[in-house]
């Protein structure tokens, strides 16, 4: 009788003991993994005729980033803000402080007033990679993940560079 009242208590314990593991391993993995629903990617910076790739960066699946330059007719600063869309790039907003010659409001857009700048959103195309001529006079810019990247430092004056999502 004694034994079989110590082996109910042994199951017990275990019994507890599985519970409390199955219960543990369950917070365990809805905390661990709370952020894999949100897809990484790594943006790449490419020469557009090599290949090279200059730099990667990883970035969210619905991280943003952007690039700025001094417009070559106006000659005031423009910032390109795109957001990932899967593997696809969409622009976000085009910011930029001067309405001119090679500053066009596309069908579909919409331009607003932002202090002393306009910005331009509404876009409604991806695409799989977006091509620049990085600057002889003045910089591009890359802005990602809270840090700036100098075009010009990393892939030098007059690169023709391409800029996709992997």
């Amino acid at each position: 009788m004694k034994e079989i009242s110590s082996r109910r208590s042994i199951l017990k314990i275990l019994l507890f003991i599985l519970a409390a593991s199955a219960v543990l391993g369950t917070i365990f993995f809805i905390f661990h993994f709370k952020g894999a629903a949100e897809k990484s990617y790594t943006l790449q910076l490419q020469d557009t005729s090599s290949g090279k790739v200059y730099s990667k960066w990883l970035i969210g699946e619905s991280g943003k980033f952007a690039v700025e330059f001094v417009h070559s007719v106006n000659q005031s600063p423009v910032r390109e803000t795109f957001k990932i869309d899967g593997k696809m790039i969409r622009p976000h907003s085009v910011r930029f402080s001067s309405f001119g010659a090679g500053m066009d409001l596309g069908e579909g857009l919409t331009m607003n007033r932002d202090g002393d700048s306009f910005v331009l959103s509404g876009f409604d195309t991806s695409f799989r990679d977006i091509n620049y001529i990085v600057g002889t006079d003045s910089d591009h810019l890359l802005l990602i993940n809270d840090e700036i990247v100098s075009l010009r430092d990393l892939c030098g004056r007059n690169a023709h560079i391409t800029v996709r999502i992997r």
